[in-house]
């Protein structure tokens, strides 16, 4: 028997588990709208403080999987994997990431998302480049990572249907941070794009949603049990957030900052040692590589041949981009009328950031969202952005800021200057790779 909504809520909220019916009665419902808007803010929030047990997650991920389609890679002739990060900022990963593991012989199909919170999002990302169709037919995507070994999208409509309302809902009622949704948001999305294998991103620090490591690795463990349980083969790396990962944080200027990867400047830099981490997880993962050392050299050999590039102008261009834009992206990035300098106040060493404001900040600027519907300006954000550790004498930028209007620029400098703290003695650096979940 079919059970009302309100029951199962009432049924969450009072710290019962729910049944596997009654998880995809709720799901059904939240798919063809009649469950109504007010009704899955609650049962998210009910979630939130009573959680839900492991066979609960595997139900819910289950049924938001089989709200639609699932994908079919029987004749794709590559192994299919994928990687998920859990957000952060200026973590622009899956944009290098998906065409190295593309060079090196995966099929990488990416089902992306939209800023969540106070973190980026890659399909905001991707849309600062002109023409780049997120939501393209089920035969373009094919094609795609037919051509390219790999393409970067947005959940079709027949893709997960009930996560994508879900998540939308999360994002604006403070339920982000609930391990089971979470978990069943994740993996929903990338059970249905037919995967064999998936790695994923945990972060951890103040710019991430977890914010000790009990929260990630138990975040981790969820992720890589549901999976596995799931026939996905799937591992986690636990990664810290505790300063902005690349030295960009925004869309367009995430997007230059990719490219500048792929042609080899970013060599040493935190990105590149999580980049590199995961492509090696993803070929190990897939049988691709015996080895971590022959993953490395396989991912190595990808971006300094070129061909990690040449799949994402392939990729680009399959999905409506320019053909040249690799080559003339400044002739199709938008760039903001405004870029000032936000300079160290005091002499000494860059030593801690509030990581998660920073996000905030670039939000402000109009880089992300506060409600669903909000229009994104891809023009802003922030740019060279100097990693913790970095010593500086006063009056040295450390990172720039790209705004709309003189306003918005200065205001958003006094608000940043005073997210670092600069200390007369350097502090030891942290490891941005903490730890494995297989």
């Amino acid at each position: 028997m079919t059970m009302i909504p309100q029951e199962i809520i009432r049924q969450k909220r009072d710290g019962h588990a729910l049944d596997d019916a009654a998880i995809v009665d709720f799901i059904r419902g939240l798919s063809d709208g009649s469950i109504s808007e007010g009704q899955v803010a609650a049962f998210a929030m009910a979630v939130w403080f009573s959680g839900m047990t492991r066979d609960e997650t595997v139900a819910l991920t289950l049924a938001m999987r089989d709200s639609g389609d699932i994908l079919d890679w029987s004749n794709i002739g590559r192994p299919v994997a994928d990687k998920h990060s859990t957000g952060g900022v200026g973590d622009n990963v899956s944009l290098m990431l998906a065409p190295i593991a593309a060079a090196c012989g995966l099929a990488v199909p990416m089902i992306s998302g939209r800023g969540l919170g106070h973190t980026g999002g890659t399909l905001d990302k991707l849309e600062s480049i002109p023409g780049y169709d997120i939501k393209p037919s089920a035969g373009v995507f094919r094609e795609t990572v037919r051509k390219a070994g790999c393409a970067i999208i947005g959940q079709t409509a027949n893709l997960a249907p009930a996560d994508r309302r879900l998540y939308a809902i999360r994002d604006v009622t403070a339920t982000v941070d609930s391990q089971a949704l979470i978990t069943a948001s994740i993996l929903s999305k990338k059970l249905a794009a037919g995967l064999h294998s998936l790695v994923l991103d945990v972060k951890i620090g103040n710019g991430a949603f977890m914010a000790s490591l009990e929260e990630a690795e138990g975040l981790a463990r969820s992720l890589v049990d549901v999976a596995n349980g799931a026939g996905v083969r799937t591992t986690a790396l636990i990664t810290d957030m505790n300063e902005p990962l690349a030295d960009a944080a925004g869309n367009a200027v995430e997007i230059e900052n990719c490219l500048a990867f792929l042609r080899g400047e970013k060599a040493g830099s935190r990105l590149e040692a999580v980049v590199l981490s995961f492509a090696v997880e993803m070929l190990m993962t897939a049988g691709i590589a015996a080895s971590p050392t022959e993953g490395q050299d396989l991912a190595a050999r990808a971006l300094s041949s070129g061909s990690a590039m040449e799949c994402f102008a392939r990729m680009v261009h399959q999905l409506g981009g320019p053909h040249d834009f690799t080559e003339r992206s400044q002739n199709y990035l938008p760039e903001a009328p405004v870029i000032l300098p936000i300079e160290a106040t005091l002499d000494g060493f860059l030593s801690g950031c509030d990581t998660r404001e920073i996000g905030m900040a670039v939000i402000a600027l109009g880089g992300g969202r506060t409600h669903p519907d909000d229009p994104i300006d891809h023009r802003v954000g922030l740019s060279q952005i100097k990693p913790l550790g970095t010593k500086l004498i006063k009056g040295e930028p450390i990172a720039f800021v790209h705004a709309a209007t003189a306003t918005q620029a200065e205001a958003a400098r006094t608000r940043l200057a005073d997210l670092y703290r600069i200390d007369p003695e350097a502090q030891p650096v942290r490891p941005v790779i903490l730890s494995k979940i297989t």
